[in-house]
């Protein structure tokens, strides 16, 4: 593996497990047993670093999001798509636990996840509709599309600072990717009111697989 994709792997890993703001270019270049020169040969800094991580999260998502064209979706797609995107939250973790002020750090971050965003909200719209052509969704207006969109757009993107503050006393201990994927069950539920009714049972039955367990039904099951 070259040098530079070293670098980014093991940033993307401490990121990770302590925070960006809680690693610096030194802690990366002693966890790879490298000068801190070397690794400035192939980044300026760690601003540089990050946007180039956030390329390689872009292409991921990217890819969990492209839609067949040559045969309708099916209920193993929509969990896929979850499933993917889900796990993408988690191996980019870091990303979404400080965005806002990874964002207002780097003018280059701050367009290109807009652009990002609005690709992801235009996907989701196609999704939905692709749904409702292979019959699992009831048709819906372009509007409605929109809405429904963004609102699992904001789900998604924001399950994991709910998990952070319903867990707060115990930190980043409460997170895990199981955790992580009960945010199916939140999206699953805002399109349960949509469903054709021969899906209904088979839709219900997967979101039960992701139902959240919160803080206080976890201790009042230990008590």
């Amino acid at each position: 593996m070259k040098t530079r994709d070293k670098i980014l792997l093991a940033s993307l890993e401490l990121f990770n497990e302590r925070g960006e703001r809680n690693t610096t270019t030194n802690h990366i270049a002693a966890h790879l047993a490298i000068s801190p020169g070397n690794l400035y040969y192939h980044f300026r800094n760690k601003s540089d670093i990050i946007y180039e991580i956030f390329q390689e999260y872009e292409k991921l998502v990217d890819y969990y999001l492209d839609i067949p064209e040559d045969r309708p979706l099916t209920v193993a797609d929509m969990t896929f798509y979850l499933e993917s995107v889900f796990d993408g939250l988690w191996s980019y973790r870091f990303f979404h636990r400080d965005l806002e002020y990874l964002l207002d750090c780097d003018p280059r971050l701050r367009s290109d996840y807009r652009d990002f965003t609005n690709r992801c909200l235009a996907a989701m719209k196609t999704i939905f509709e692709k749904l409702a052509e292979a019959g699992i969704v009831q048709k819906q207006p372009e509007e409605l599309r929109e809405v429904m969109a963004l609102n699992i757009w904001l789900v998604v993107t924001n399950w994991m600072a709910f998990l952070k503050t319903a867990h707060a006393s115990t930190g980043d201990e409460g997170l895990s990717l199981t955790a992580l994927k009960q945010g199916i069950y939140q999206v699953l539920t805002l399109e349960m009111p949509y469903l054709m009714p021969e899906y209904r049972d088979e839709v219900m039955s997967l979101r039960e697989r992701y139902r959240p367990v919160l803080p206080e039904q976890r201790d009042s099951d230990v008590a």
